[in-house]
């Protein structure tokens, strides 16, 4: 009996010490909460779909939920919280406030919930790993395809998404450091938000081109660089409605058959595409890696290409534009 006993309470013992790690759980018993900025826009539904992708081959199951809007900051919080209750597995999630999301992350960790961030970046480290583009390299990439498309010389301006949105924060600070290598450009309006909501997003580019409107129904500007796909449809509209789209240079971020519409028509100039197929594919991957005992990085590069109108045909820059998401 003492020996039972002994062996017992050493037993205890190991499964205690064995808690401290990450957790270690078949792969059918593995749960992935993933919760995106939004579930509305393409690009959600592209990681979507992606994260799918690499539940099916690694044999795990994906809860996808997420607000509606991408400024529900409270909706996003609730979500993560609501995850951490429920116990999963871990928690794959695009925080949309840099600062907003980084106590419910820090719970997550104290209950030993593992949190790969995609997308957009959280302060501080209290997360397994970043999964997302180079947002400052894609900004720089669309400010030197405006510049190219003005031929080095004009007024332009920046309408930014939402502020505490990193992703979008450091597009909008790479496309002004490579507007800054222009000595002939000149920045006209970099301090105008669009936000996320499409209908308000097109209500401030309206009012921001407005200010440059001349007498003769002219732009009074030469070049228009937006950071996401909400802000550049919304511009794309006012350009349209307007009369202006094509008379104006305009580069955009993000895809969607809107945009890549307006890419063939001529109205946009340039869209600088990331991979959500692969980011959503790498997240789901990365987490379930690293509940599983294997090493990871701290920072995956997802990748990021300009398309124009000339190179819109070839296969890769395609299958960006157009993501298979039935896979």
């Amino acid at each position: 009996m003492k020996r039972t006993f002994c062996r017992l309470v050493a037993a205890a013992l190991v499964a205690a010490a064995g808690g401290c790690g990450s957790r270690s759980a078949a792969p059918g018993d593995v749960t992935i909460a993933v919760i995106p900025k939004g579930t509305s826009h393409v690009f959600w539904q592209s990681v979507h779909a992606g994260a799918n992708q690499a539940a099916r081959e690694l044999g795990v199951q994906v809860i996808w939920r997420g607000p509606i809007r991408e400024d529900d900051r409270d909706s996003q919080i609730s979500e993560v919280e609501g995850f951490i209750s429920r116990g999963v597995s871990g928690i794959v999630l695009a925080p949309l406030d840099e600062a907003a999301l980084v106590t419910p992350v820090a719970e997550a960790a104290r209950r030993r919930i593992p949190v790969v961030i995609i997308d957009s970046g959280l302060k501080g480290s209290g997360y397994v790993s970043f999964v997302a583009t180079d947002n400052e390299k894609g900004g720089a990439l669309g400010g030197e395809r405006l510049a190219e498309a003005l031929h080095g010389t004009g007024k332009v301006v920046l309408l930014r998404y939402t502020e505490g949105s990193d992703s979008t924060a450091k597009r909008e600070q790479g496309f002004l450091h490579a507007m800054a290598a222009h000595q002939a450009i000149q920045v006209v309006s970099a301090n105008q938000y669009g936000g996320a909501d499409v209908e308000g997003a097109y209500k401030k580019a309206e009012a921001l081109l407005s200010t440059f409107k001349a007498s003769d129904g002219s732009l009074g500007i030469d070049g228009i660089f937006c950071p996401n796909e909400s802000t550049s449809f919304a511009m794309l509209r006012v350009l349209h409605d307007n009369g202006w789209a094509g008379k104006v240079r305009f580069v955009g971020f993000d895809a969607s058959d809107n945009l890549v519409k307006g890419l063939q028509d001529g109205a946009i100039d340039g869209l600088v595409v990331q991979d959500p197929v692969r980011m959503g594919y790498l997240g789901v991957k990365t987490i379930v890696a690293h509940i599983k005992g294997e090493p990871v990085e701290k920072r995956i590069d997802t990748g990021v290409r300009v398309i124009t109108r000339e190179n819109m045909e070839q296969p890769e820059m395609k299958a960006l534009l157009h993501p298979d998401l039935s896979k």
